[in-house]
């Protein structure tokens, strides 16, 4: 019953019990208040039955109390709601920028091309183009294969090793589909719009000059990254930076809008680089080394041409040669890695006949011998320790200088027998023999040149004209050369204005001394009439060895010209090496009949090319009269063994 009830129905009842109380009757109980004044009587009353015990009221509860753990509750969540936000907005804030930005935000690659190589004149030698690569996120592509056989088609691939190359990938985001196409055909594959397909720039090398600068520049890889030659040695300098724009991606990744400029970093190209090379010598020696190696049916051949004053490298040839353009070539790699090899740098060979021009110079720096001092080589050969050491002809009684004129094998390891081992040694290392030129060529042979105190007297004898040592076309031309720069050696350099200040390893009075010995090669009473270069005096020496083949030797042959020119005021060095021809007769194989044309017509037109004078301009003038008297006579009959008065040829039996 509630307290509504209680008044509305029982008030007189009550009313009347509290009249009912004796007066001045004094309560059992402290006064009541309120209700339980006019109430005394319990609900049981009412209701009937025993009166109820009270439960005891409760402690009165303490409002401030209250109120002060409400605030201080308040209070934390705002000091948590404070410390989360300053998380966000400062301490964590490059975080979850960096997070949010990984949804939408991407930094594409901005590619940087090669630096482009040139030549000494500033003509291109190899250049960059810009190209287009297609790549594809093979999770997007897979939920199109209805489309699969249209790209195929567009790419030019056969479709199903198109559609196992992208279930392969499944796993990936990205996959190339085809490299380096031209600008064009990208866009269009691009524009046929199909999910997950997109084009890249980048950048492709191309050699404008081809088969020609093949070996010495080297090439590049499909990414652009040099792997052969100069490409390789200055790989660091010509790679350019890449640098990078951030753009915002829609969801099929494609860029709607730049992000941040201020982000953005431009690419940085890389550093050009000049070349010491003539383009026009270069491909002049080309040519000419090509014709030579066609005419005499020979394997291979190098021709290098330098400037003695600084050993700037003005030309260098190989044959067989590649094409560095071609990324896809039907030619067998075995094959290929052989025509890549520079050989006028790696491929060492016995030089023959060459290697006199040192022996006598050690023989004039040794005080016992002079240009006209007497040597007999009669009978035309000599047994020397159970080995057979021959010349072409008996060429008796000769001097010193004779031994070049007639290049005799038999004056040659006799004079070297009159000189001991080490004094040898000395001024074959001082000449660059058995070590690195220092080009910085990638892969460069230092050669071979056996330490002094390992040769037997037969060794000795036989390195004295040409065999039991091993030596690059470049080594010979700049050991020549330093003999044509009055007994100062350089080391050889492909970068124009990177020649050194040399070295002397002979003396200018020695130098000059072997030079006027090596004029009198180039003449019809010599070796080399075939060397002679109009309107030029030229000084060169002739050389032919024995291939080495399974520990003997085969009759095929090295065929060697090394000289230069003008003699009188040098300039120009050319070494000439030509591998692989044979025959019957010594005008098939020998040095002067096969690689000294080649010198004549290659030396001729780099002078003419470079702009230099003859030996004695007054004596020359075009349309002059009467006959050059440097000139040597033209086509003259090619002359029968009998006649060969000195050309040489060595058979040795180390």
């Amino acid at each position: 019953m509630t307290k509504r009830e209680l008044f509305q129905f029982d008030l007189p009842m009550l009313r009347a019990q509290r009249d009912s109380r004796p007066a001045g009757a004094v309560p059992k109980s402290a006064p009541a208040h309120g209700a339980r004044r006019w109430f005394p009587i319990q609900m049981g009353t009412l209701v009937g039955g025993d009166r109820p015990k009270l439960a005891p009221r409760q402690g009165t509860v303490n409002l401030k109390r209250r109120l002060a753990a409400v605030l201080m509750l308040l209070a934390l969540a705002a000091t948590a709601l404070v410390v989360r936000a300053i998380d966000l907005q400062w301490v964590s804030r490059d975080f979850y920028l960096d997070q949010g930005d990984q949804r939408y935000v991407r930094d594409l690659k901005i590619e940087a091309p090669r630096g482009t190589i040139f030549d000494r004149n500033g003509n291109p030698l190899a250049v960059s183009t810009p190209v287009e690569s297609i790549w594809a996120d093979p999770s997007t592509l897979r939920d199109n294969t209805q489309r699969l056989p249209e790209l195929a088609k567009a790419l030019g691939v056969d479709a199903e090793s198109l559609t196992q190359k992208i279930n392969q990938k499944a796993d990936k985001q990205f996959v190339y589909l085809v490299r380096h196409l031209n600008p064009d055909a990208a866009a269009a594959i691009v524009k046929l719009d199909i999910p997950g397909v997109y084009s890249q720039r980048e950048f492709r090398r191309f050699y404008p000059n081809g088969e020609v600068t093949a070996h010495i520049l080297g090439r590049t890889n499909v990414d652009d990254v040099g792997n052969e030659g100069l490409e390789l040695a200055f790989n660091e300098s010509l790679a350019g930076k890449p640098g990078s724009k951030s753009v915002i991606r829609d969801l099929h990744n494609r860029a709607v809008e730049s992000y941040d400029v201020d982000l953005d970093v431009p690419p940085k190209p890389g550093e050009d680089l000049v070349l010491s090379i003539d383009k026009n010598i270069q491909y002049l020696a080309y040519r000419e080394l090509m014709g030579a190696i066609q005419k005499h049916h020979a394997r291979n051949g190098s021709i290098v041409v330098m400037d003695v004053t600084n050993g700037e490298i003005i030309a260098m040839v190989n044959q067989p040669s590649f094409n560095p353009n071609s990324q896809n070539t039907n030619i067998p790699k075995a094959e290929l890695l052989d025509r890549m090899r520079n050989r006028a740098v790696t491929d060492g060979m016995e030089p023959g006949s060459t290697m006199k021009a040192f022996t006598v110079s050690a023989a004039l720096e040794s005080g016992k011998w002079k240009p006209d001092s007497k040597i007999d080589t009669s009978p035309g050969f000599w047994d020397f320790q159970g080995h057979k050491i021959n010349d072409t002809h008996n060429h008796g009684l000769i001097d010193l200088t004779h031994v070049i004129t007639f290049s005799s094998n038999v004056g040659a390891a006799k004079v070297a027998m009159t000189l001991s081992k080490d004094q040898l040694y000395d001024v074959y290392n001082r000449f660059g023999l058995g070590e690195s030129t220092g080009s910085g060529f990638p892969g460069e042979s230092p050669g071979y040149l056996p330490i002094a105190k390992r040769w037997y007297p037969i060794d000795q004898a036989h390195i004295a004209y040409g065999y039991a040592l091993r030596i690059t076309p470049l080594q010979l031309a700049a050991a020549y050369a330093a003999i044509a720069n009055g007994g100062v050696l350089h080391h050889p350099t492909f970068v124009k204005g990177a020649g050194d200040v040399g070295k002397r390893v002979i003396s200018a009075g020695i130098a000059r001394q072997v030079s006027a010995m090596l004029q009198t090669v180039v003449s019809k009473e010599s070796t080399a009439p075939a060397a002679v270069v109009d309107n030029y005096l030229a000084a060169g020496k002739t050389g032919t060895s024995h291939i080495a083949v399974n520990g003997g030797y085969s009759n095929f042959y090295h065929s060697l010209f090394v000289g230069f020119v003008p003699a009188s005021n040098p300039r120009l060095v050319c070494a000439v090496v030509i591998t692989g021809a044979t025959g019957n007769s010594l005008i098939a194989y020998a040095g002067g009949f096969v690689s000294a044309p080649s010198f004549s017509k290659v030396m001729e037109g780099a002078l003419r090319t470079l702009d230099i004078p003859p030996d004695n301009v007054k004596n020359w003038y075009a349309g002059g009269p009467g006959p050059n008297p440097l000139v040597a006579p033209q086509n003259m009959p090619p002359p029968s063994d009998a006649d060969l008065i000195g050309a040489e040829t060595e058979v040795a039996e180390p």
